[in-house]
């Protein structure tokens, strides 16, 4: 199809799809160039992992290979209720229970203030890269430009991976609800499959059906779902008042006798855990592309939802376990059978209610944000560019809705919530980490203009810091009693943040907003994340290490030599063009001159 079909050729062709859709770079158009391209992949990959990207080129360039640009309708007041939207659900109304009974009891609400804190300088972090970098690639667009395309990719397999999987998490915990209001256990909707193993066989109709619904608002357009999910969210959060309220006036304060019988450990182990509760925030940067006014409306969407979410989280904890003693607490429908158990059995269906209607828009706020991500990072080629085609009509990118929630479709359909909840923490906290690792060399790195020294000093101070933040981790993780190497570790993070501080100069201030107390800010939220790493069990690990590596084997044999000819490719169009440019200077120079004689 030759370019000048343009939009005419797309609609005669309907809905087939040619190869170019998919893979259109030069080392895919043969067998003999695609053999080619594998011979040159350690010097490609060398290329890709030094190369850089820039701002301009995330927000002007990229945005045009979607063909339509996204509508520009949503404000702080909408950000904000997608952030509630996003994170109040399936989190605080089943892994509080599971937490409080047998790792934290009581303190359950520390660990929760605990990851919210982790949570909130991940926030802000976001935020300032959200302002500086509209652009519907969230932590992907912002790890390309500040620590190249090889970790934004890796970036960007674990971000489908905790949307999907998230997704999955929250849609069968749908199901549980959801059989709660009509008096039925969550298997008498689900079909027993004997011949799977016991972890999938659980198969789960209704949570396909809730996504294929999710997947429709979703696609209508951004500010439809945006209506949808305030009003609702409003909703929600009048049921969590009256959870609060009437918690309270249950309360038993003997159930706080033994506040902390886990210790410190079962503390942080929760606050691992529970992070799960605060998943979804990040996708409120991915509309940054559809804000109104980036500088204004994102600190105080993504911040305000924030507090009043951590807030939230802490009193229905605190109300949970004045209701009942830690050890009776039910995992999986924790607030129901709680409130059963103190003669209010009615207030079970107000519970269910109030936990449909926040799992519900958590789906379509995550299903908004994880099609923004694909669609930024198939704009990268890292992905088949069809997947960045943006509807001219409703400004979505409904290729990648259709597709991320299919996938969690899927995965909901088969997988226990158990196996899903474990999947999350390590991919989660090691991308919230990056970003802040990022935040750090945006400010204290610009090519060409930091100095030789002060990068040296950076390199090395950073170094410390993630050095000294993982060997904290480690201590945790092995040493169940002595705090002797917390002497050491401490100090060293603490030296190293305050050395960056005043030792080396800031290479770029933000211009619109920024975050505040760089380096330590950042500095704190890369400990927490690091430590919080080193409070989950093996088996997690193993997951995430095999995911990696199918991300690896995806990479080496695709999507390095697609970004690899892309960036070439726009790089021959920017040098053909200033050409053309000096070209056309030159022939105006030259006829004023021929005129004037």
């Amino acid at each position: 199809m030759g370019s000048e079909n343009g939009d005419d050729g797309l609609r005669r062709r309907g809905c087939s799809c040619t190869k170019d859709d998919f893979l259109p770079e030069e080392s895919f158009k043969s067998m003999g160039n695609y053999f080619k391209a594998l011979k040159e992949t350690p010097s490609r990959f060398v290329d890709r992992l030094l190369t850089r990207s820039q701002d301009s080129v995330e927000i002007h360039d990229m945005k045009a290979r979607s063909g339509h640009e996204m509508k520009k309708t949503l404000t702080w007041w909408d950000l904000m209720w997608f952030g509630v939207g996003a994170v109040i659900g399936s989190g605080i109304f089943v892994l509080t229970g599971q937490e409080a009974r047998d790792s934290a009891g009581p303190a359950v609400v520390v660990s929760f203030v605990v990851s919210g804190v982790s949570a909130m300088l991940s926030v802000f972090c976001y935020t300032e890269f959200a302002v500086e970098i509209p652009v519907a690639g969230g932590s992907f667009a912002y790890l390309r430009v500040e620590l190249g395309d090889f970790m934004a990719f890796i970036a960007a397999g674990n971000i489908i991976l905790q949307y999907i999987v998230g997704g999955a998490a929250v849609a069968r915990s749908w199901t549980s609800y959801f059989a709660t209001l009509l008096n039925h256990k969550p298997d008498d909707f689900r079909i027993v499959a004997n011949s799977l193993h016991e972890d999938y066989n659980h198969l789960d109709p209704i949570s396909v059906g809730v996504c294929a619904i999710i997947c429709v608002l979703a696609a209508i357009g951004t500010k439809g779902s945006s209506v949808f999910n305030y009003i609702a969210s409003i909703i929600h959060m009048l049921v969590i008042l009256f959870i609060v309220i009437a918690g309270f006036i249950r309360a038993d304060f003997k159930n706080y006798s033994d506040f902390a019988p886990f210790g410190a450990r079962g503390v942080f182990k929760s606050a691992s855990v529970l992070f799960f509760a605060y998943i979804g925030f990040d996708a409120v940067s991915t509309m940054a592309e559809e804000t109104k006014n980036p500088g204004r409306d994102i600190p105080i969407g993504l911040v305000g939802s924030m507090v009043l979410t951590t807030v939230c989280y802490c009193l229905m904890a605190a109300a949970l376990c004045l209701m009942q003693p830690y050890g009776m607490i039910d995992p999986d429908a924790p607030f129901s059978v709680a409130f059963s158990a103190v003669g209010w059995d009615w207030a079970k269906y107000l519970v269910a209610f109030g936990a449909l209607k926040g799992m519900t828009t958590v789906l379509l706020v995550g299903a908004i944000g994880q099609a923004r991500y694909m669609t930024h990072i198939a704009r990268a080629h890292m992905m088949p560019p069809w997947l960045a085609h943006v509807n001219a009509k409703t400004g979505t990118p409904i290729n990648a809705t259709v597709i991320m929630l299919t996938a969690t479709a899927l995965i909901a359909f088969f997988t226990k919530l158990g196996i899903l909840a474990d999947l999350l923490s390590v991919s989660t906290l090691f991308i919230f980490m990056l970003v802040a690792v990022a935040l750090l060399v945006r400010r204290y790195y610009v090519t060409g203009e930091t100095s030789s020294s002060d990068r040296t000093k950076f390199l090395v101070f950073l170094g410390l810091i993630l050095a000294s933040s993982a060997a904290t981790a480690v201590y945790w993780a092995l040493e169940k009693d002595s705090w002797i190497g917390y002497c050491v570790t401490v100090p060293i993070w603490f030296l190293s943040t305050a050395g960056m501080k005043f030792l080396v100069a800031q290479a770029r201030a933000p211009k619109l907003w920024g975050v505040p107390l760089v380096p330590w800010l950042p500095s704190a939220s890369i400990a927490i994340n690091i430590f919080l790493l080193g409070s989950i069990d093996a088996k997690s690990y193993i997951r995430f290490a095999i995911w990696t590596g199918v991300l690896l084997v995806y990479y080496f044999l695709f999507g390095l030599h697609a970004t690899y000819d892309t960036a070439k490719e726009t790089l021959k169009e920017k040098m053909a063009l200033q050409n053309a440019e000096e070209g056309s200077v030159a022939a105006e120079s030259s006829g004023a001159v021929t005129s004037d004689h």
